[in-house]
């Protein structure tokens, strides 16, 4: 009995509740108008800067795909506009389509791109969105796939300059994109107590030549000088 004094209010409030259901109903349907307005509005507007984004984004990407040996490539951004009102990221699904290659037409990009070529593209993207949003750390495997020459100095050069902004992580087998390492990591594989283990060592600078002169295909004179001017260079 002590207890139902402090019952009573919250029976009083269901009661209320039940008697002005079709009040509580509208006002509800009231505020989820005004969170639909609200929605729409900022919806709009982000759909807008998508819209301006999207042809700068194409326009930079497609020039940086020259010169990572997609000559006469192009890359372009889709907006879809999806049927459902809310959406978490706005009012259209945004999807990446490429042409590798001079007269193809478009194509869903996670569809027709290698693991190299994807890692490529990859890098053309991080290095235009580097400064204004830089990731802490980039990971980039294969990103040498079916390269070497300019292009492979090229990716080696994009890779320092991601490197001012974030941590980049590479593997390469190429010494034009090693070279451009501010640190040079060797991994080797042997076995021991029949197991396979591998070593990851941390090369110094007389070390990274030999490295170097390695990958570019043997410990010659002439290859360490090579390896020594790539450094310089670098």
């Amino acid at each position: 009995p002590d207890n139902l004094l402090d019952i009573a209010p919250s029976l009083e409030q269901k009661i209320h509740a039940i008697e002005n259901h079709d009040e509580h109903l509208y006002a509800l349907k009231q505020a989820e108008k005004q969170c639909l307005e609200k929605y729409r509005k900022i919806a709009d507007k982000i759909t807008k800067k998508r819209q301006k984004g999207v042809k700068l984004l194409n326009k930079a990407v497609t020039n940086r795909m020259q010169d990572l040996s997609f000559s006469g490539g192009s890359f372009n951004v889709q907006l879809h506009r999806m049927d459902q009102n809310i959406q978490p990221y706005g009012q259209e699904s945004v999807e990446f389509f490429v042409t590798t290659n001079t007269g193809q037409s478009p194509q869903p990009m996670t569809k027709v791109v290698s693991g190299g070529e994807l890692s490529r593209i990859n890098l053309a993207l991080q290095v235009i969105t580097a400064e204004s949003s830089p990731p802490p750390t980039l990971i980039f495997d294969e990103v040498d796939s079916g390269i070497g020459g300019q292009t492979a100095q090229v990716v080696g050069q994009y890779l320092n300059d991601l490197g001012k902004h974030s941590q980049v992580l590479c593997i390469t087998h190429l010494p034009q994109v090693a070279a451009y390492g501010q640190h040079h990591y060797q991994i080797e594989k042997h076995t021991q107590q029949q197991q396979t283990v591998s070593e990851v060592k941390k090369l110094n600078q007389s070390e990274r030549v030999k490295e170097i002169a390695r990958m570019l295909g043997g410990n010659s004179r002439a290859s360490q000088t090579h390896a020594k001017e790539m450094l310089t260079l670098a």
